[in-house]
């Protein structure tokens, strides 16, 4: 098997894990670095080196529920053409459990973010929806146009999508 040169490409980041909340200084010192070592989740003894140069990479986009400690250091990101998927949904912590306050973090940290980067850079997703007792239609319906209230003028695209267990 020969080497695969890639030649531009656009990093989907954080999909498994959330990076900017959790790891934002790990992931500030890769791109300083200008690469990062990614483990093969199919074959772990397989680790495939990956360049974050500007010179390859077209695009970063960021998933995340909290791009809150990331706030002092968005300018560093200017260099990487960038978006985040920023996650808010109705849920409460009997869903997620370890999530910051919406109200005091999540929500601020949403509209800093769009005035420090720009709207259209920030991509609101609503989801995943699913329904029980509780979190019923009616219940989603009046959150999500609250949250409408409170993100609308932030950004230029909302996401919704429904749990699909497969």
């Amino acid at each position: 098997m020969g080497i695969v040169h890639i030649s531009r490409v656009i990093i989907s980041a954080s999909r498994r894990m959330d990076l900017p909340a959790y790891y934002s200084e790990w992931l500030f010192y890769r791109l300083k670095e200008e690469c990062v070592l990614v483990r093969n989740p199919m074959n772990i003894h397989r680790i495939a080196r990956v360049n974050l140069s500007p010179d390859v990479v077209d695009g970063v986009v960021f998933w995340t529920k909290n791009k809150a400690p990331m706030l002092s250091r968005l300018s560093e990101l200017d260099r990487c053409n960038c978006c985040f998927q920023f996650m808010v949904n109705a849920y409460e912590r009997d869903v997620e459990t370890s999530l910051s306050s919406k109200n005091t973090i999540i929500i601020p940290a949403f509209q800093k973010s769009s005035q420090a980067i720009g709207r259209e850079k920030v991509i609101w997703r609503y989801d995943p929806i699913f329904f029980n007792d509780r979190y019923t239609m009616e219940y989603h319906c009046k959150y999500f146009k609250t949250l409408v209230e409170k993100l609308g003028d932030y950004t230029e695209k909302c996401t919704v999508s429904f749990l699909d267990l497969y």
